[in-house]
C-alpha cells in the first residue's frame, strides 16, 4: 500500500509550501474535472488549515453548509500525516456521524476515487460499541428472548471455534446488529465493569481486536469525542498500570463539530452509581466457601446501599430527566457508612485472593468496582466543584457526579501541547464571536475564520415560524406530514420525542421511525433509501447529511433550550445574566445546526418549520437573525 506524500518535495520549498500548491491543483484542477464543485470558501479554509499545521496551532475553522469542510481538512490531514509518520485523527460528535464520514458515498471514498490515493482509515469507537463476549454469554444464560442466541451464532467461526488466531479480523460493532434497540444492546455490550485484562476470551474479543487494527493506521483514524476524551483523561493512569493508551500517537486532530467537545470532556469525567450494579458484582462472589467476615460485610454492604439510594429517591425532586439532590444529614451519613464498609471489604478481599475461593476474574471486577465506588461516593459526599443528580438510565435508578467546568483540565491535558488541532463546525460562534466556546473550552493561543455558505438559500429553502401552545404540537406536525414528505422531525431531549410518540395515532407510526428502537446509523441509512418517510430524532442536530429529495423538510418541534437541570444550573449561577451567556446562545447554536440539516448541495431544497410556544414569540427577532432567509410567520 502506497504511503508517500501525495506531492514531491524539492530542495527550494518546504512541505507547507508545496502543500499549498498541491492543494490548489487539487481543489482547483483535479477535482473540478471530476466533477466536484470548486468553492472559494473550500479552497480559503484548507489554506488556512495549512497555516495552523504550520504554526501549530488551535484553529477554529467555522464554515457554512455548504463549503465542503470534510475535504477542506481531508486534504491536510492525508498529507501531514504521512509527512510526520504518525496519522491524523478525526474526532466526530458521535458514533452516527462516524459512520456518515466512511459511508460508501462519503467524502473520504470520493477523495480517494478522484485522486487515485489509496487512504488508510481505521474506526475507533467507544467501548460501548462493541459486543462482550462476558455478557453475552451471561445474557444468553438468563434471558427469555432470542436476540442472545441469534447474536451468538452470528458470530465469525474463531471466537467460538478451534479455529487459528491468525485468522482474527474485526467484528462485533453496535452497527454489526442494527435490529437490536438500544435496550437489548445495553445487554451484550461493554460495560465499564468488565475487567478486559483478566478475561480469559481476550484473545478473541472484538473489542480489542478493533483496538489492535486501529493502532497500526497510518493516514488516518476517526473517533468519536466521547472516546477521545475518555483517551485524554485515561492517557497517563493507563501508562502507570502497564497498559496502552486507548489511542496511538497522532500528528493533528480535527474536531469535526467541534462546538461539541466540551460536553463530551464532561462525560469522560463523569462518575456513575447505580442502584442494582453493586448488589449483582456482590452476589457474583457469593460463593461456597467464602470467609464468614467476609459475608457479613457483603450484608451490611447491601443493606446500607439499598439505604442510600432509597433516601436519594426520597431527596430527589423529579422535575425534568435528571433529578435535583437535597443532601440531608441522613443520607450524608448512609453514604460514609457505605464507604466505609467497602474500605473494610477490600481489605477481606486480600485474604479471599489468597484462598482462590472466588474466580479471580469476577473477584478482581468486584475490587475495582468497589474502588470506583468509594471514589464516586466520596466526590458526591464532600464539598466539590462537581454537580450530582438522579435519573433513570434504562430503568435504573443512577447516582451521576460531573464536574461543573473542564476548562482547567483540557487546558492543561489538551491544549498545552504545541499539536494542530483544528475545530471544524458551521456554528462555533455567535455573530462570529468565539468567547462561548473559547470560555468553555479553556483555549487561549488560537487563529480563527468564519466564512458563510455558499449556496443561494434565497432560492432553495424556506424558513416557518409557528406560534402554537404546547399540546397542539403533536397535531400540528401530523398536519404537515400528511403530504408525504421525506422529514426529519428534531426534539429537544428524549422525553419530548416520546411525548410526541405517544400522541400518534396507529396509523401515522407505520411510517415513522424513532431513535432508540434500531441502531441510529441503520435508521439514517433507511431514510436516505426513502424505505421510512420520517426520522424522529432527539440527537441528529448535528452532522446528518442527506442530500437531494431524500430530506426535504426539517420541523424543529421544541427551541433547544439547554434542560433545566443540576448541570445548567450550576452554570446558571457562575452567570452573570444566565439567560444571554448560557441558555441563549446554546440554543442559537443548535437551532443553525438543526436547520443546516436541510440544505447539503446546490441542488437541495425544503422547508425548516419552526415549532414555537407562545411565551417564546418575543425570541423571534433573535431567531431570525441565525438564519440564512428571512422567517416566515405561519397562519393555523
Amino acid at each position: 500500500m502506497n504511503r508517500k506524500i501525495p506531492f514531491s518535495l524539492t530542495k527550494d520549498k518546504s512541505f507547507y509550501e508545496s502543500l499549498n500548491d498541491w492543494m490548489g491543483d487539487v481543489l482547483y484542477d483535479e477535482l473540478t474535472e471530476k466533477g466536484f464543485e470548486c468553492r472559494d470558501e473550500q479552497i480559503f479554509m484548507a489554506f488556512q488549515i495549512e497555516q495552523a499545521l504550520k504554526a501549530k496551532k488551535v484553529l477554529l475553522a467555522e464554515a457554512g453548509v455548504g463549503t465542503g469542510k470534510t475535504i477542506a481538512y481531508l486534504l491536510p490531514a492525508l498529507a501531514y500525516a504521512r509527512y510526520t509518520g504518525k496519522p491524523a485523527l478525526i474526532s466526530c460528535a458521535d458514533e452516527t456521524l462516524i459512520d456518515q464520514l466512511v459511508k460508501e458515498e462519503g467524502d473520504i471514498r470520493k477523495i480517494s476515487d478522484a485522486l487515485q490515493v489509496e487512504i488508510d482509515v481505521r474506526l475507533a469507537k467507544a467501548r460501548d460499541q462493541y459486543l462482550c463476549l462476558k455478557r453475552l454469554d451471561e445474557t444468553v444464560n438468563t434471558s427469555l428472548e432470542d436476540y442472545p442466541d441469534e447474536v451468538d451464532e452470528s458470530l465469525p467461526s474463531f471466537v467460538r471455534g478451534n479455529a487459528s488466531l491468525q485468522s482474527v479480523h474485526p467484528y462485533g460493532e453496535r452497527s454489526s446488529f442494527p435490529e437490536l434497540d438500544d435496550a437489548q444492546w445495553s445487554t451484550i455490550n461493554f460495560h465499564p465493569t468488565q475487567q478486559c485484562e483478566a478475561c480469559d476470551m481476550r484473545n478473541r474479543c472484538g473489542q480489542i481486536i478493533h483496538r489492535n487494527h486501529y493502532r497500526e493506521a497510518t493516514d488516518l483514524i476517526i473517533c468519536s469525542h466521547d472516546f477521545f476524551m475518555e483517551h485524554i483523561w485515561t492517557k497517563e493512569s493507563r501508562k502507570r498500570q502497564g497498559q496502552l493508551p486507548l489511542l496511538p500517537e497522532v500528528s493533528m486532530v480535527v474536531f469535526d463539530e467541534g462546538h461539541l467537545l466540551e460536553y463530551s470532556a464532561q462525560r469522560a469525567l463523569t462518575y456513575e452509581v447505580q442502584k442494582s450494579t453493586l448488589l449483582s458484582l456482590l452476589e457474583r462472589i457469593m460463593v461456597d466457601g467464602i470467609r464468614e467476615e467476609t459475608l457479613q460485610l457483603m450484608e451490611r454492604l447491601f443493606s446500607t446501599h439499598e439505604e442510600f439510594f432509597d433516601l436519594l429517591e426520597q431527596h430527589a425532586s423529579y422535575e425534568g430527566e435528571r433529578k435535583k439532590i437535597i443532601k440531608s444529614n441522613r443520607l450524608l451519613q448512609s453514604g460514609k457508612e457505605a464507604i466505609a464498609i467497602s474500605n473494610s471489604l477490600l481489605e477481606e478481599f486480600v485474604f479471599e485472593g489468597e484462598l482462590y475461593v472466588i474466580p479471580e476474574y469476577d473477584l478482581k471486577m468486584v475490587e475495582e468496582y468497589l474502588e470506583q465506588y468509594i471514589y464516586s461516593m466520596g466526590l458526591f459526599l464532600e464539598e466539590s466543584d462537581a454537580v450530582d443528580w438522579m435519573e433513570e438510565r434504562n430503568g435504573e435508578p443512577t447516582l451521576v457526579i460531573m464536574p461543573r467546568l473542564v476548562t482547567d483540565i483540557l487546558r492543561e491535558n489538551l491544549f498545552s501541547s504545541p499539536m494542530p488541532m483544528v475545530f471544524s463546525s458551521a456554528t462555533l460562534s455567535v455573530g462570529q464571536d468565539f468567547t462561548y466556546l473559547l470560555d468553555s473550552l479553556g483555549i487561549e493561543d488560537f487563529l480563527s475564520f468564519s466564512v458563510e455558505s455558499p449556496f443561494d438559500y434565497e432560492e432553495s429553502m424556506k424558513i416557518e415560524a409557528t406560534e402554537l401552545s404546547a399540546k397542539d404540537k403533536a397535531e400540528t406536525a401530523m398536519k404537515i406530514l400528511d403530504d408525504e414528505e421525506q422529514t426529519l422531525i428534531l426534539f429537544k431531549s428524549e422525553q419530548s420525542m416520546l411525548r410526541f410518540r405517544e400522541q400518534l395515532p396507529a396509523s401515522y407510526r407505520e411510517f415513522i421511525e424513532f431513535e432508540g428502537d434500531r441502531e441510529l446509523s441503520a435508521m439514517v441509512q433507511d431514510f436516505q433509501q426513502k424505505r421510512a418517510r420520517v426520522l424522529c430524532s432527539y440527537h441528529l442536530w448535528e452532522g446528518l447529511d442527506i442530500p437531494g429529495d431524500a430530506l426535504t423538510r426539517v420541523i424543529i418541534y421544541d427551541l433547544p433550550f439547554p434542560p433545566s437541570d443540576p448541570l445548567f444550573d450550576a452554570r446558571r449561577q457562575h452567570a452573570e445574566d444566565p439567560f444571554k451567556e448560557v441558555d441563549l446562545p446554546f440554543m442559537l447554536l443548535r437551532l443553525r445546526q438543526g436547520a443546516g440539516r436541510l440544505i447539503r448541495t446546490s441542488e437541495d431544497y425544503g422547508t425548516v418549520h419552526v415549532f414555537m410556544e407562545t411565551e417564546e414569540k418575543p425570541l423571534l427577532e433573535e431567531i431570525s437573525k441565525v438564519f440564512p432567509v428571512q422567517v416566515e410567520l405561519a397562519v393555523r
